[in-house]
């Protein structure tokens, strides 16, 4: 069992991360921690070669399933362990450890799904943190 440091960002956005005309915003208020679940951004392109406007979307929206499951995985691996040691040097050594916070990343869910004009998607993607606690990670209040 790892038990983990958590400090970060307490905010969720009010407004989407795409504007009325359909492009991204060119700000916009980084996911991060609450008390109860991480949340983490992620943004995929669509294959413009593709002539169909649903295939395009399935495509962007699943790139950026995996984007941000990608950006939720960095923003742990940063996170402290007791002892002042982080998840990422943790898992270096701990398959086990690099096993359990892969599939609980893996079933974070998608909490907000937008797309931009060229059909390209942003979704949110959220973590409870009782799903880590449950995969034997437990983190510190």
């Amino acid at each position: 069992m790892a038990a983990l440091l958590v400090a970060g960002c307490s905010s969720s956005p009010d407004k989407g991360s795409v504007g009325k005309t359909g492009e991204i915003e060119r700000e916009w208020v980084e996911e991060g921690i609450t008390k109860n679940y991480i949340f983490a951004r992620g943004i995929g392109a669509a294959d413009q070669t593709l002539e169909n406007k649903t295939q395009r979307m399935a495509t962007s929206r699943n790139a950026s399933i995996v984007n941000g499951q990608y950006n939720m995985l960095s923003f742990i691996k940063g996170v402290q362990l007791e002892g002042g040691i982080t998840v990422e040097k943790a898992i270096e050594t701990d398959s086990v450890l690099a096993t359990k916070i892969d599939a609980v990343i893996k079933g974070a869910q998608v909490v907000r799904t937008e797309w931009t004009s060229d059909d390209g998607c942003i979704v949110v993607l959220r973590l409870p943190k009782k799903a880590l606690k449950e995969a034997g990670i437990k983190l510190a209040e």
